[in-house]
């Protein structure tokens, strides 16, 4: 029993983990938007070299601008778990993308939040890139459209048009004061384009949680025991599944160096898996939040155990 004078610091501690718990997806988008301004700034500072040649400025400029970009899209596909539970197997059985054709519309909205999801991070390094402008300056001075050069070197001297990709090095044979002035420019169109992205990106968000908070058929309060709901259930199920795996280890471990018989073991059958792992769609006319829940409280499931999980698996790759 913890000492009376221990019980206010114990009670402060329990708060501020419980808003840790509750912040935990505003916490990781502001670690993420931390990472990713450092990893700018450390792409810009130790590795970005503009070659400030119009052959070259276009290709090497995109490249760092998109293609962090695209790594970070990519590696947020990697990371969800929605896009996996819908995807995995597909090939083997393609109609489980769509089972039914009243879910393709449901399988199509999982794909569409799957991607908007992993466009968080790279929208918030072009975001950040744009408004920084070194990219951006490198790129836009390799054009060699004659309209755009033109505009650029309007009312300056002629050899503007051949020494505006060496501008983004400080390089050229212009005077320091055209020099200067179209890298101001460059620079105001890279932070103008960035704040268009981000403006755009917030309104966005915004008139899409509107969207989908007006078309939920579950009040608020009721939407928001659903979300706590499927992270207890997430994270009971990875407990459950390190405790049962640790079980079936022991046991097959076990009846190995001790050359014996096994013991029976409860184990769910492949048809159970599959149907827990399909992505679960609201209907008003139940009262289910998860397809876990639908699965346990159907008085039709197959409750036949799994006897050789092992081989089910091989027969299956």
């Amino acid at each position: 029993m913890l000492p009376s004078a221990l019980k206010p610091t114990m009670d402060s501690l329990d708060a501020v983990l419980r808003f840790f718990t509750n912040q935990k997806t505003k916490i990781g988008y502001g670690i993420m938007a931390i990472a990713t301004i450092g990893g700018e700034r450390i792409f810009s500072l130790l590795s970005f070299q503009c070659p400030c040649n119009v052959k070259q400025n276009m290709v090497y400029g995109l490249t760092y601008l998109l293609g962090p970009a695209l790594v970070l899209f990519t590696v947020g596909l990697f990371l969800s778990t929605r896009l996996w539970r819908l995807y995995t197997g597909c090939c083997l059985n393609p109609r489980k993308l769509c089972p039914h054709r009243a879910n393709c519309l449901s399988c199509a909205t999982v794909l569409f939040n799957v991607a908007v999801g992993a466009l968080v991070a790279p929208i918030m390094w072009l975001s950040i890139a744009l408004l920084n402008g070194t990219f951006y300056e490198c790129a836009v001075s390799g054009l060699e459209e004659k309209a755009i050069v033109d505009w650029f070197c309007k009312n300056r001297t002629s050899t503007c048009k051949d020494e505006l990709a060496k501008v983004p090095c400080q390089t050229s044979n212009m005077s320091p004061s055209d020099t200067k002035e179209l890298l101001l420019i460059l620079h105001a169109q890279s932070q103008i384009i960035g704040w268009i992205l981000i403006m755009s990106s917030a309104l966005a968000a915004l008139i899409g949680t509107c969207y989908k908070n007006c078309r939920s058929q579950v009040s608020y309060l009721q939407l928001t025991f659903w979300k706590v709901y499927k992270e207890k259930e997430k994270e009971k199920f990875e407990a459950y599944a390190d405790e049962y795996a640790t079980r079936l280890a022991d046991r097959n471990l076990k009846s190995f160096f001790e050359n014996k018989d096994v013991e029976a073991f409860p184990f769910p059958n492949h048809k159970a898996w599959e149907q827990i792992s399909t992505i679960y769609t609201f209907k008003r006319g139940e009262q289910y939040y998860s397809t876990l829940q639908r699965y346990v409280e159907n008085p039709n499931r197959d409750y036949t155990p799994e006897k050789m999980p092992l081989e089910m698996e091989h027969t299956l790759e």
